[in-house]
């Protein structure tokens, strides 16, 4: 007979496990309909919620969703959690703790405290019984602060990837958006290239050409080309100038197995980039990107919600203290979050138990263009995110990713985000800004009419032609 069984009325809804009560208490989405765990109705889900409401926090550390034996995410979950972090919250219900991280009684540091109590299964079942403000109010009580050359995630402050993606990695056009990228404000988080050809000689070419950028500039932020973490072991080992290490990551062993690497893999490349020691303020040298979706995606869900596995990325990605990490929200597709209403609340949801994880968190507010969104469904996630405290987000010429094709924000977004919520730069950059004459007024991000005179001498020596690719 199931544990899992509410009565409402006369009715008995009867769950055959805590991953059907979290499945079936999830907000919907199409990827959990094409999994076949999605709630039947708008009836039973909300009794999944009361149920899930009155279950003890202590139940996700007694039935793990994925076996202790068979997967390797769930062993790091189980064996790193701290108990006596734990105790304050251990006697509460699910319920309990969402009213308990919504009380005045918590802030910043008590969220710090119980944080490696919290399993992401915790995280993920209490983000499924609160409204969307809630996400945004507990989410901006957890800030999470990370740093390299900069300092990443401080109150009131707004960072951006700016990402000068190009079709065939030509470095003009490269150079050319990190130039208009630069002149809005953005590039504080990362200057990061998806390389359109991945192999280790071109994710070589692209790290020199970035590091010439910023150390010729004296930027201080740090540089990352998103290729295969194995492919950045290799330039690492070759001498490449290596800021940060990218790996896109998932919330199961086999999922992480599917893109071609397990968590020995991570710790091995985290270790050769702290040997470099090209980090000024700090010490946090790596990058993650997560996705609601990518578990089914690879066939490696094991019957779990999507939302729980993202919640269960995060677990990976706070044993490896990153300084970004970033749900890529509406990339997969419209199989996975199908309108704009899906990837608005799937932003949300993964900000905040990424932040109560402990978990840097940043968000690509995107949509594919089969999807049922548009912009004005990422000025709204965006201004969101904005208000609840969001460490960084993308910024890409025209809000067009002409490498991946997907739409996403530009940075002009970013530049409105900051100005209509009183958000700032990370500071060590901002002081750049103004020193540079990018902004007049960095603070209040008044831009300069003029370019800055080290960009506009560099660009007073181009050849009527433009450079060389080289």
């Amino acid at each position: 007979m199931s544990d899992y069984r509410y009565t409402l009325g006369e009715r008995t809804f009867i769950f055959d496990s805590l991953a059907d009560v979290m499945a079936k208490a999830s907000p919907a989405r199409s990827g959990d309909r094409l999994a076949g765990v999605i709630a039947e109705s708008a009836e039973q889900r909300v009794v999944a919620q009361m149920l899930l409401a009155e279950l003890p926090l202590k139940r996700f550390l007694e039935e793990p969703l994925v076996a202790y034996e068979d997967d390797e995410i769930t062993r790091l979950i189980f064996d790193g959690h701290d108990r006596q972090a734990f105790a304050p919250i251990s006697h509460l219900t699910v319920g309990d703790f969402r009213n308990w991280l919504l009380s005045d009684a918590v802030d910043a540091d008590v969220i710090a405290a119980v944080r490696p109590g919290i399993t992401p299964e915790m995280a993920a079942a209490v983000s499924k019984i609160m409204r969307n403000q809630d996400l945004i109010l507990a989410a901006k009580r957890a800030p999470v602060v990370t740093a390299f050359r900069n300092t990443i995630g401080q109150p009131g402050r707004l960072s951006t990837r700016l990402q000068p993606n190009h079709p065939t990695d030509d470095a003009t056009g490269i150079a050319a958006s990190i130039l208009d990228g630069l002149l809005y404000g953005n590039g504080d988080a990362v200057i990061g290239i998806n390389p359109a050809t991945d192999n280790v000689a071109q994710t070589k070419r692209l790290l020199h050409l970035l590091d010439d950028i910023i150390t010729r500039y004296e930027i201080p932020t740090q540089s990352c080309v998103l290729t295969h973490v194995t492919n950045t072991l290799e330039a690492i080992e070759g001498g490449a100038p290596v800021d940060l290490v990218f790996q896109s990551i998932g919330g199961t062993e086999a999922t992480n197995r599917s893109f071609g690497f397990g968590l020995s893999d991570l710790a091995e490349a985290q270790d050769a980039a702290l040997s470099l020691k090209r980090g000024t303020v700090g010490d946090n040298v790596m990058y993650f990107e997560t996705g609601q979706g990518s578990s089914l995606s690879a066939n490696a869900h094991h019957g779990i919600d999507q939302q729980t596995l993202e919640a269960r990325a995060y677990a990976v990605a706070r044993h490896f203290k990153p300084l970004l990490t970033n749900t890529v929200v509406g990339f997969i597709g419209p199989e996975y979050l199908f309108d704009g209403k899906e990837i608005i609340r799937a932003g949300l949801e993964d900000h905040f138990c990424g932040k109560l994880l402990g978990v840097p968190m940043g968000c690509d507010v995107c949509y594919t263009n089969h999807a049922e969104a548009d912009q004005n469904d990422m000025d709204n996630l965006l201004t969101l995110l904005g208000v609840a405290g969001v460490n960084f987000v993308m910024g890409i010429p025209g809000s067009d990713d002409i490498m991946l094709n997907y739409q996403t924000t530009s940075f002009h977004d970013a530049l409105y985000a900051r100005r209509a919520l009183g958000l700032r730069a990370a500071p060590e950059f901002e002081a750049w800004l103004e020193q540079a004459g990018v902004f007049t007024d960095a603070v209040n991000h008044c831009l300069n009419d003029e370019t800055p005179t080290a960009f506009a001498d560099a660009l007073a020596r181009l050849p009527a032609g433009g450079p060389p690719d080289e």
